[in-house]
């Protein structure tokens, strides 16, 4: 049936309808990606010409080179040295399980480090080289190379790492670096750290990181779609850190540890003119590369085993009872407000007693001294004569006098971490106990103990101001005017500024400096012992601090070593005109000052004066006769009040 001419019109008109629509809809299409076209061409073509280069320009850090550490002498003690690392590129190894079992037949590979390196795998791009294992030796490397027909995708890298070619020696004043943590990073300049693992994390290495780590260069690379660099467009290299010179002198260092043997303490040694650290010994020590390539926790505790806690630089962190070393500034205030005399005498019976309390408090020689004066008493450290000296001269002047020597306050060395100790008073223990002052606390605090203490470079200094016959001076370990090193607030030579102890009678520092004198040249002196064929003038003093209530020295002997008396010393030689400090303190002592911490004192002046280390060598090898020095000040009786 044939359809009608008006059907076919109809049918016309629609297909022209439906061409129209279509028509319009492709031209709003166009338009539409004409406009977008534009929008992205023209409208935003900086943004995402922006976004377009940074897809195929990557910035890669370069890290700088850590600068190098020397004593004073130009030793080398903190370097860079190369160290090899196993690098796999995931894309290039056929069979990954079995290549690790074929590295593991060759090197050691735990299986903590398998497991590690397969977490990174999934982590990173499979063309990029991760790290299979880090600090390979020179065996290890050889092995590698010689199997590396079968490792396909594996290499050895060689990347500059820190290193301490002295191992344990001074390792506390060095410090160490060690892997950034998370907390260190929230607190970083992110951009000065780009491509850098390590920070300093104590003494020198911690304070002058800023000076040391230098600033990262920079290399723009182009890369494709994938990552791959296709071509380095621009290389900035990086800055080295900045080299420093510490004042500590690497011989009398060793000659300082060696002295303390395998005893828990430390010693310093400085210079009285300027206040330059020449030795900063603490034992126990550790090996800080142990610390650069990161320490596993067994490791760690193993280090930390014994409780005696290795990695604390005691030098300006262990603060301990002066104990009668404290004696020669006790007797220089009571000279100075005319509370005694040099020719002053006080009968010592081996007790004093004061109203008000049973026990009396006793000197460490059953029986006591006799009569004594000033040098005799200084010589003996007789108790009971600075017992009669601090109640006449009372707590008030008595820590008046003391602040000036630098007690109670820390010395501004450029250590982070450093102590104050306290120097007791009336003010101080009202603040911090909330209590009123006794009278026989200030006859405990006048030979140094109670409340009392102080850090060895506390007591350096203020033997230093001794030695200097009333000149205050700023300890130091970085040698002024090195690149990066932190400007000190002092004039050159370390002298305090505006410092200086004034006595109205000069000759009082002559009198104590003799007294102390007499501690090592008299028959009877505590320190005598290192006073035998002296070839030159030193004035010491010993002193021992005691930590439990024993009635003899005899069950002192035989208690548990952390309830040994400690051991001090500190002294300065030449008398005439010094030109070292030393102070040695010994935890938990067999014996008291006089018999271990005096002989130590001797082996380093020896070697700094005379660069002679014979005595150190009779000291190690127990030829030093210590049987007739005893010199336990013990405390009073009952405790302290």
């Amino acid at each position: 049936m044939r359809r009608s001419t008006r059907d076919q019109d109809q049918d016309a008109a629609r297909i022209r309808r439906r061409l129209a629509v279509a028509g319009a809809l492709c031209l709003i299409a166009v338009a539409g990606l004409m406009a977008q076209m534009v929008r992205l061409q023209v409208v935003h073509h900086d943004h995402y010409a922006t976004l377009s280069l940074e897809n195929r320009i990557e910035v890669n850090a370069i890290p700088p080179s850590r600068g190098r550490i020397y004593d004073r002498n130009g030793t080398v003690l903190a370097e860079n040295r190369p160290s090899y690392q196993l690098l796999a590129t995931p894309e290039r190894i056929p069979d990954l399980e079995a290549t690790l079992d074929r590295v593991a037949g060759l090197i050691e590979l735990t299986e903590a480090q398998r497991e590690r390196f397969r977490a990174r795998v999934e982590e990173a791009r499979h063309f990029e080289a991760i790290t299979l294992r880090t600090q390979l030796d020179e065996q290890e490397v050889a092995k590698l190379a010689v199997h590396r027909h079968r490792l396909p995708g594996l290499e050895v890298d060689a990347r500059l790492v820190r290193h301490y070619p002295h191992g344990k020696t001074a390792s506390h004043p060095l410090g160490h670096v060690g892997r950034m943590t998370a907390e260190e990073l929230r607190h970083l300049d992110r951009g000065a750290y780009r491509g850098t693992r390590y920070i300093g994390k104590s003494g020198v290495e911690g304070a002058y990181e800023a000076a040391l780590h230098g600033e990262p260069g920079m290399a723009r690379v182009e890369t494709n779609a994938a990552g791959r660099v296709l071509q380095t467009l621009e290389r900035r290299p990086p800055r080295s850190g900045d080299d420093l010179t510490l004042t500590l002198d690497l011989e009398l260092q060793e000659v300082a540890e060696r002295a303390l043997g395998d005893r828990s303490g430390a010693v310093i040694a400085l210079r009285p003119d300027n206040g330059a650290v020449l030795a900063m010994a603490s034992r126990p020590r550790y090996d800080p590369n142990m610390f650069v390539e990161g320490m596993s926790r067994e490791r760690f505790q193993a280090l930390e085993a014994g409780g005696w806690q290795p990695l604390i630089n005691r030098a300006i962190r262990g603060t301990y009872p002066p104990a009668s070393t404290i004696k020669p500034f006790v007797g220089l205030a009571a000279l100075e407000h005319d509370v005694i005399e040099p020719g002053s005498e006080v009968y010592c019976n081996g007790e004093y007693a004061i109203d008000g309390r049973e026990e009396p408090f006793r000197c460490w020689r059953e029986g006591g001294h006799g009569h004594t004066d000033y040098t005799e008493a200084m010589a003996q450290s007789c108790n009971v004569f600075f017992y009669d000296t601090a109640d006449r001269l009372g707590i008030d002047r008595m820590s008046a006098f003391l602040e000036p020597f630098g007690f109670g306050a820390a010395t501004g060395i450029e250590l982070d971490g450093e102590r104050s100790g306290i120097l007791p008073s009336r003010a101080w223990k009202r603040r911090n106990l909330g209590g009123s002052w006794y009278r026989g606390e200030t006859l405990i605090n006048g030979i140094g103990l109670g409340y009392f203490s102080a850090t060895p470079l506390q007591l350096a200094r203020a033997t230093a101001t001794l030695a200097n016959r009333g000149r205050v001076i700023e300890p130091n370990l970085v040698r002024e005017g090195d690149a990066g090193a932190r400007a000190r607030p002092t004039a050159a030579g370390g002298e305090a500024d505006g410092a200086g102890i004034e006595l109205d009678e000069p000759d009082d520092w002559e009198t104590t400096i003799r007294a102390m004198r007499a501690a090592v040249e008299h028959p009877q002196g505590t320190a005598r012992l290192i006073g035998q064929d002296l070839p030159y003038k030193l004035a010491g003093k010993t002193g021992t601090a005691q930590l439990a209530e024993i009635e003899h020295q005899a069950e002192a002997q035989e208690a548990a070593e952390r309830l040994r008396s400690h051991a001090l010393f500190l002294g300065f030689a030449p008398v005439a005109d010094p030109e070292i400090v030393v102070v040695v303190v010994v935890e938990h002592a067999e014996g008291g000052g006089g018999a271990a911490a005096a002989p130590a004192a001797r082996a380093v002046t020896d070697a700094w004066l005379l660069d002679d280390h014979s005595f150190l060598e009779q000291l190690e090898a127990g030829r030093i006769d210590d049987s007739e020095v005893e010199d336990v000040e013990q405390g009073p009786r009952g405790g302290t009040p």
